[in-house]
């Protein structure tokens, strides 16, 4: 029965997983991770019961049989310790989504686990606003971190668009830190240090660029990836800013992307944030990029009072 959402541990099983991706993106391997609510959808769906492809295997979560794949294919997933027989099928313990060029590998579908690695349309707006942001930011970067790496596609991110920079990839999931190793290893990025650190409790220094994807939601199952805390899902966002701000070189940034809760017209997470800059020395710009996201949320509490959950990019700088 499938047991486990995580690959054996080890060197070897490390370097074959980085191997298994670079076999996934010479085969052409393409694939966007949807929501969870739309993968079960497209999953529930006659014919989709069995993956015929290399998406339906690492995309879709779904299980396959043997003879629908290549000998080849199964002794890189079996060195890596990904594949998993469930009665006379099999199903792979991780999933690989696609961004750009670049492959990711994290937990497979459904995330169940506490400590399950996330990814999805969070993390494509994520990087999105990296991207859009970096190239702006008037100090150069030395030294970033991601607080909260998941998979580490933000400090990969940061590291081609920086090759000369250090970059911090903490978490406090061990499983993502591993994850995070693995993907940076398949991506070249060899500035991307992924460490163990409760926010920034547990890494020393100063950062020229702070970047974080918190868990924003009220998550009843405390999964690490999704739990955000707080009366809304806001807590660990704004513990986030709280670190941020006292960490930040001198003319250093700020990249949060969050969700927050609006409640009777009221961004809520706003007003905090106002209330901590009023007296700071902070610049910053505040902007929300998608107005409904997880709408299914609005069923359960503590969000059925709620409005609707939109998507928000905060930048933030420390003065010069």
């Amino acid at each position: 029965m499938h047991t486990s959402s995580l690959p054996a541990t080890g060197t070897e099983s490390d370097a074959a997983l980085v191997d298994l991706g670079h076999f996934l993106k010479n085969e052409g391997y393409r694939f966007t991770t949807v929501s969870p609510l739309t993968h079960s959808r497209v999953n529930a769906r006659k014919g989709n019961e069995l993956a015929l492809n290399l998406e339906g295997i690492f995309g879709w979560s779904r299980p396959f049989e043997l003879s629908a794949v290549s000998e080849n294919l199964v002794r890189h997933m079996r060195d890596a310790g990904v594949i998993v027989q469930e009665g006379n099928r099999y199903r792979s313990l991780v999933r690989a989504s696609t961004l750009g060029d670049q492959l990711f590998f994290h937990s497979a579908y459904p995330t169940e686990e506490v400590d399950a690695i996330f990814f999805g349309p969070d993390t494509y707006r994520f990087v999105n606003a990296i991207e859009q942001v970096l190239p702006d930011l008037c100090l150069p970067v030395n030294r970033a971190v991601d607080i909260g790496c998941g998979g580490g596609p933000g400090a990969i991110s940061i590291a081609r668009l920086c090759p000369s920079a250090e970059v911090l990839a903490v978490d406090i999931n061990h499983k993502a830190i591993r994850f995070t190793q693995i993907n940076s290893m398949l991506a070249g990025t060899a500035g991307v240090h992924a460490l163990y650190s409760d926010l920034l409790n547990d890494v020393e220094g100063s950062f020229d660029l702070v970047v974080a994807n918190p868990p924003y939601l009220i998550d009843s199952d405390r999964r690490t990836y999704r739990h955000g805390a707080g009366s809304l899902g806001e807590g660990l966002s704004l513990a986030i800013v709280d670190s941020a701000m006292k960490r930040l070189s001198p003319g250093g940034s700020l990249l949060l992307y969050t969700g927050v809760a609006v409640v009777n017209g009221a961004d809520q997470f706003r007003s905090a944030i106002e209330r901590k800059f009023r007296d700071s020395k902070m610049q910053w710009q505040y902007k929300e990029i998608d107005p409904d996201i997880f709408g299914e949320e609005l069923l359960h509490e503590p969000y059925t009072h709620a409005d609707r959950i939109a998507a928000v990019v905060l930048v933030a700088k420390q003065e010069e």
